[in-house]
């Protein structure tokens, strides 16, 4: 599922707000939903003895549909090219990095620590540690975190953090009969112990445990959870679909006029140079609208057309302390300030983490929604940031717009009304399908018993007080490491 931290700042001027490969956030901007530039309260983000930390620089391989060109590699494989990636671009020594940190969410056996072997795949000392970390599609939002909290505490200077998925090769078991019948055999010591226990080898035996994408406590997945959010908000499949062809046709713009710039090529081994995502496809509402339900059947909504694919990527971002960046000349991108991770009911509130990590991260930062000048929503389903106009923007922000009584009431953990979102005065951001599903540092939902969504808290650097004199910017959603141009609350 590569697609998650997915939320790096990129100093781009306004006019050029696409660039810097901010993938979702440029496929969303479209002029209808641009509001002027209106003069905000400048507020101080920045904590009296705690570090500042900052982005130095953030970039991914091409994200790739699963089973096509990534399709004979390795996990580690494709962190190592995004660990190049970006010593290439820096150009920062490596016995600088102090710590390495990746996210992923379906491990590959074999190298189940993918930090520590991309390390040392890309050429880092032996003796810089490494680790990994999984929390589902969040999984990389909780590793640039880490380096977030390491830097903050004062354990490290320099830290990278990324995330990793490989869905073209997810580990499939034997049943476990099988399973327990061959660790047995690997016990027996005679001929006759091995014969009896294979004997005992039935046919049913053979039948492989396929991986699903989906909550181990509900056995649903997120495309069943979509489905229902979709038909308790009333989100229409035709809402969905415009949605969809949205986000496609501004990737595919922001593809072609070269705006992805976080990309680094990659020369997969025996194979060519991969240089751009290839799930980009802009189709019509009509080719839309054949497609049949794909998870609800027959009555749903959500269909292949309106999901993210499952996809092949990984990513790399540099976090420094002020202090280490400033001193080594780089100029930082990009202040990380505040994050929350919040859970909620894996039944009836899949896929609301944004909605009620929103108000507990804002209230943390000091700042209130009017502070807030670019949104930016990374989810896998076009039913989850809706349409930017009418009521609001759907589920994701059903409690920002003050739509209370919608299937949820006080007593079942309802956030509290925080008022309506500035619609459409505020400039939104984002997209509804990601370049990939759960590889880079973003924005989303979790799993697990409960299902986590976080928020993150950035300041676009480069402003006459890098320290806290712009105005925000919030980001909502589900992966990526591409920036944002002004100060950001991205919200997963």
């Amino acid at each position: 599922m590569s697609s998650m931290l997915s939320s790096a700042l990129r100093n781009l001027p306004v006019s050029s707000a696409w660039a810097a490969g901010a993938f979702t956030r440029s496929l969303s901007c479209s002029s209808p939903f641009q509001a002027a530039a209106q003069p905000k309260t400048k507020k101080t983000l920045g904590k009296t003895g705690v570090k500042n930390v900052v982005v130095v620089e953030g970039v991914r391989i091409p994200f790739l549909q699963s089973g096509t060109t990534y399709a004979d590699l390795m996990p580690h494989d494709l962190a190592r090219a995004a660990l190049q990636g970006l010593l290439t671009r820096t150009s920062v020594p490596r016995d600088v990095v102090d710590y390495i940190v990746y996210g992923t969410v379906i491990q590959e056996v074999k190298t189940s620590n993918v930090a520590r072997e991309a390390a040392l795949g890309a050429g880092f000392s032996d003796k810089t540690p490494a680790h990994t970390v999984t929390m589902a599609c969040i999984s990389s939002n909780q590793a640039m975190t880490t380096g977030v909290g390491m830097i903050a505490a004062g354990q490290c200077d320099v830290v990278v953090a990324g995330g990793v998925e490989l869905m073209s090769d997810v580990p499939i078991r034997h049943s476990r009969k099988m399973r327990k019948t061959m660790l047995t055999l690997n016990r027996a010591k005679t001929l006759g112990q091995k014969l009896s226990l294979i004997s005992k080898i039935r046919p049913d035996y053979f039948a492989p445990e396929l991986p699903a994408v989906a909550e181990f406590s509900t056995s649903e997945t997120m495309g069943h959870s979509a489905d229902r959010l979709a038909a308790a908000f009333g989100i229409s499949r035709l809402e969905q679909d415009e949605y969809a062809l949205r986000s496609h046709s501004l990737a595919k713009k922001a593809q072609d006029e070269g705006l992805l710039q976080d990309v680094v090529p990659f020369k997969v081994p025996g194979k060519d140079t991969v240089t751009k995502d290839n799930g980009i496809r802009p189709s019509s509402l009509e080719q839309m609208g054949k497609l049949k339900p794909a998870f609800v059947k027959p009555y749903g909504t959500v269909t292949a057309a309106n999901s993210s694919f499952l996809t092949d990527g990984a990513s790399a971002m540099l976090i420094m302390s002020e202090e280490k960046a400033l001193a080594m000349g780089y100029k930082p991108k990009a202040y990380l300030r505040d994050f929350v991770y919040v859970s909620q009911d894996p039944k009836d509130q899949l896929l609301l983490g944004p909605t009620y990590a929103t108000p507990k991260v804002l209230e943390k930062a000091g700042l209130t929604l009017s502070d807030i000048d670019v949104f930016e929503f990374h989810e896998a389903f076009a039913v989850n940031p809706g349409q930017p106009e009418g009521h609001g923007f759907g589920l994701v922000c059903t409690e920002l717009h003050g739509q209370e009584g919608k299937g949820w009431s006080p007593s079942s953990g309802q956030v509290q009304h925080m008022g309506g979102l500035p619609v459409p005065g505020t400039p939104l951001w984002g997209h509804r399908l990601p370049p990939g599903h759960h590889c880079c540092p973003q924005a989303e939902e979790g799993g697990g018993p409960v299902r986590p969504g976080g928020c993150l808290c950035c300041r676009r650097a480069g402003s006459r007080d890098d320290r806290g004199a712009l105005p925000p910017v919030a980001a909502l959603g589900t992966p990526s490491l591409r920036p944002v141009p002004g100060d950001a609350i991205s919200m997963h």
